[in-house]
């Protein structure tokens, strides 16, 4: 008997736990979206530059650095905008004396924000010694601000959706009790090649370029569950 009157206190506990436990507020969950398309202001460009053979002479890996390092000085970017990204041989001294006829390569990475610069640049290099040139990514200098807006706008979206549908039953719409966000943003996919140097058959030394920008799409989804009042 006393087992049994045991078990029943412990059933009626338990049971009563679970009803303390237990969320038995009516809900509602919604989702909110919000958009816009920026237009990049940060792009990182690549370009690779290679030695190459003028009849018997060799135009070397330093005179084409020289040469970019000044067309860019001159085109206003800032140093630390224009790094070395990559060399075609880790010891470059002990290839060439290996092998004589090796022709280094090496890539730069320069970070635009007016890509007029860049013609202006690639117009004052050696045409022959540009091997390819590359856009690597595309940023927004302020997407961090954009971002925060447009999440807010998607909650505030969600929050209005499920105001309107619980007014709709004659309720009234309470706290929010969980909201989770999904980032839904679109940025452009690199270009692997988007200008490569050709011997100049025409006779014109200034290689064509046909760089665009592409817009960056951000998206925001907001999902959200309101209590109904």
């Amino acid at each position: 008997m006393k087992k049994f009157v045991l078990l029943a206190v412990f059933a009626l506990t338990s049971l009563g736990a679970f009803a303390q436990s237990a969320d038995l507020r009516r809900k509602i969950e919604v989702t909110g979206t919000a958009e816009q398309e920026v237009t990049p202001d940060i792009i990182n460009v690549s370009i690779s530059l290679k030695e190459y053979m003028n009849g018997k002479t060799k135009v070397t890996i330093t005179q084409l650095e020289q040469q970019l390092e000044k067309a860019v000085a001159q085109a206003g970017i800032p140093k630390e905008d224009f790094t070395v990204n990559s060399l075609s041989s880790w010891n470059y001294t002990t290839e060439k004396k290996k092998n004589p006829d090796f022709l280094a390569s090496k890539t730069y990475g320069i970070k635009f924000h007016d890509l007029n610069k860049f013609n202006q640049i690639i117009a004052k290099l050696d045409a022959k010694g540009i091997q390819s040139t590359n856009i690597d990514s595309y940023d927004y200098s302020k997407i961090n601000e954009i971002k925060n807006k447009l999440k807010l706008q998607a909650l505030l979206s969600a929050r209005d959706k499920a105001a309107f549908l619980v007014n709709g039953l004659g309720d009234k719409l309470g706290s929010a009790l969980n909201i989770t966000e999904s980032d839904n943003s679109n940025f452009p996919q690199p270009r692997n090649v988007m200008f490569m140097a050709k011997a100049n058959m025409a006779g014109d030394a200034t290689p064509e370029s046909d760089i665009d920008v592409r817009k960056i799409k951000l998206s925001f989804q907001i999902n959200a569950i309101f209590e109904i009042k």
